[in-house]
This record gives C-alpha cells, structure tokens and sequence, in this order.
C-alpha cells in the first residue's frame, strides 16, 4: 500500500472539488500526498438542470456515475455530499467514512436580506425539494415554492436575475464557498429539520479493498459516523425516494444521542414527527425505531 497510487472522483463542481480537496487533504495526515491524485467527473445530476431530480430516476444522478468509475478501478475512493446518496448501498460499495460534519442547517439568501417572516405574499422563493417547500409552507403558505437547479453560484445569479425573490440553501455549501455575507437568514434545525446526513462529505471505497478501508478508518469522524447511522436508518425504513419529503438530524450529547425527525405526506398537506434518544451505542436502533413510528403514524401517505 505505501506507494499505491489513489484516485479521489467526485463531481466537478466548484463545491464538489472542495470536499474532494478536504479529504485529500485529511489522507495525507497518514499517507504520502505525492500518491494522491483528484479526478473530477460529470454526472447526469449536473447536465439534467431544468426538472426535479425525482422525474429523472432520484438521487442516485449524482452518485451512480462516479460509483460506475469506482467499481471499474477508475478511482479508488468516491467523495459524495452524503444528502445527495440513495439510502441503501451500491452492491460492492462501501461507504463507512465520514468526515467531520459540517453546519448542517438551511439558510435563505433573499433580495435586500429580507427574512422569510418580512417577504411580501406571493413572492417566489426557490428550492430543489419538496422537503424544504413543505417545511417552509408551516412557516409561511402564502409565499409561491417554485423548482430552482443548479449548483449554488447559478442559483444566487437566478436570484440576481429576479427570477426569484429568495431560495433557500444548505449552510454548508455558502460556508465552503465563503459566501456567508449573502444570507439573509439561518434557521435552527429544529425551524426546519435537515435531509439526513446534510453538512457531511462521505468516501466511498470498493467493499473488498482492505488497504483503503484500513486508511479511510484513520479518517473517519466517530461522533458524524454515530449521527449518520441514527439519520440514514430512518430512510432505510421508510424505504422512501427522492419525492419523499423527509428530515432527519441527531445530536450527540455525552453518552445519549437524540434524533428529531419529520415526514410529509405526498400533498405535504400532513406532518409526521417524532423526537427520540437512546444511549450512543444505540444509533443505528434509535434510526430504526423512529422510522417505524413515522412509518405507521403516516399510514404510508408519503408513498404514491
């Protein structure tokens, strides 16, 4: 392994060159940085720019490409924004690795730095999913949710162009691109809970490379990995897709972990909600039984 060349692959946008950057750099605390190359690749998220991603086949857009060149030994570890990852596991694929996550919560960029409480009725606020229309709807119904694509910097120029009157972002993503002076407002997330796994860079191996998942464990985030597994569980139960409007978010204090977590219905006309904790030890089951209950507590309405 010592003088094995590793191929990093992620998306090529601005964003995605960054987190590919941070692992590259978290790797060479413990392997020699002259043997780590980044490869960027296109994906179909990123040419498909003017639907939702769930009338296009979900989120695996984003990911299917880059985990093809990984189970082709193009690369040799994927990096993913962990929210943009289907639920369930590529076969062949191991994605164990996390890094320290970053803010996980939402934020609205506006014109004039308005909050969402001072919009006037019927502006047009953007956003890319029906989880955060349907969170933002409890706040405000008479604003007018309309579909916004596009990485972040054609996002902010479609606010520009008056377009739109406000979207709705991850902090994560204004953070990495040192945009902060554009938000307009940030919301606890409890105001408007996170996709799971929101603010987290996952790495992806192949399941049979044990040298590589001997390094990436050298790397790996303890307190992020036990959040994921409570957060990624409630998915795997509600067995949901990309339409599914659900959010997911753990907090890790001491030896307990807490889990708020909400799903709507199809219309997002009902919310689901439910606040657990458990002993750390007992992340993943925490996940588990949290989407079980928002799973009979819906009566499955959040499926088509």
């Amino acid at each position: 392994m010592e003088n094995r060349k590793i191929i990093i692959g992620s998306r090529g946008s601005k964003l995605a060159i960054i987190y590919a950057k941070r692992a590259k750099t978290e790797l060479c605390k413990f392997y020699n940085e002259k043997h780590i190359e980044l490869k960027s690749i296109v994906t179909t998220g990123d040419t498909v720019q003017n639907i939702r991603l769930s009338d296009y086949g979900g989120k695996g857009l984003f990911s299917k490409k880059i985990e093809e060149e990984l189970l082709d030994k193009k690369i040799d570890i994927a990096v993913h924004a962990l929210k943009d990852m289907p639920s369930n596991e590529t076969d062949g694929l191991l994605t164990n690795c996390f890094l320290k996550r970053n803010d996980p919560r939402e934020v609205l960029i506006s014109k004039n730095y308005k909050k969402i409480k001072d919009l006037k009725p019927g502006s047009i606020v953007g956003t890319s999913s029906f989880r955060r229309e349907f969170q933002l709807k409890k706040i405000r119904k008479d604003l007018n949710y309309k579909l916004i694509r596009g990485n972040i910097d054609t996002r902010i120029k479609k606010l520009n162009d008056n377009l739109y009157d406000a979207i709705i972002l991850s902090y994560a993503g204004i953070e990495m691109l040192s945009l902060e002076k554009k938000i307009s407002q940030i919301f606890s997330t409890s105001e408007i809970i996170p996709s799971a796994g929101q603010g987290v860079i996952a790495l992806q191996c192949r399941k049979n490379d044990k040298d590589l998942i001997q390094l990436l464990n050298k790397i790996n985030h303890q307190p992020t990995l036990n959040s994921i597994k409570a957060e990624r569980n409630v998915l795997k139960i509600l067995e949901g897709d990309c339409e599914t409007a659900v959010g997911a978010f753990a907090k890790i204090n001491k030896d307990l972990i807490n889990l708020e977590a909400e799903l709507f219905s199809l219309d997002g006309r009902e919310r689901y909600y439910i606040q657990l904790s458990k002993e750390l030890k007992l992340a993943e089951e925490l996940g588990k039984e949290a989407g079980q209950i928002l799973k009979k507590k819906s009566k499955n309405s959040y499926k088509k």
